[in-house]
């Protein structure tokens, strides 16, 4: 079975960079792109067909919501988990009926959390944990 295919979004370098060295630590994923913007990620979304896209909520030119219903009205197919500082109660039903499947507090993003989501994700259970 090939890696999932990962675009992270975020627009504070240092948390994609931690973001993506999750990614790159886990078994069965691979980043194939950063994005540090909603339209940005919606372009390269579009041009690199990943599996998952890891996205921030609160982000300029376009929010990480907005660009998750673009994202998934291009493609349904892909995966979007939606990631913010803010706890769950803020964002996550929001995040929810934007077509995430998933809301991750950056708190307690890693290995363990990408994994599990993944595999929920994949049985089409959308949840915030």
């Amino acid at each position: 079975m090939s890696d999932v295919r990962v675009l992270i979004v975020d627009d504070q370098l240092p948390f994609r960079e931690a973001m993506r060295m999750v990614v790159d630590v886990s078994d069965g994923f691979e980043c194939v792109g950063e994005a540090g913007d909603g339209a940005a990620a919606v372009e390269l979304a579009a041009a690199l067909r990943p599996d998952l896209v890891l996205i921030d909520v609160q982000m300029p030119v376009m929010d990480g919501l907005d660009a998750t219903r673009a994202i998934r009205l291009a493609d349904p197919s892909v995966h979007v988990f939606v990631l913010s500082t803010h706890e769950s109660g803020d964002f996550a039903a929001p995040a929810l009926a934007a077509g995430a499947d998933a809301f991750i507090p950056k708190s307690s993003f890693g290995m363990d959390t990408l994994d599990d989501a993944w595999e929920r994700a994949v049985a089409g259970d959308a949840s915030a944990p």
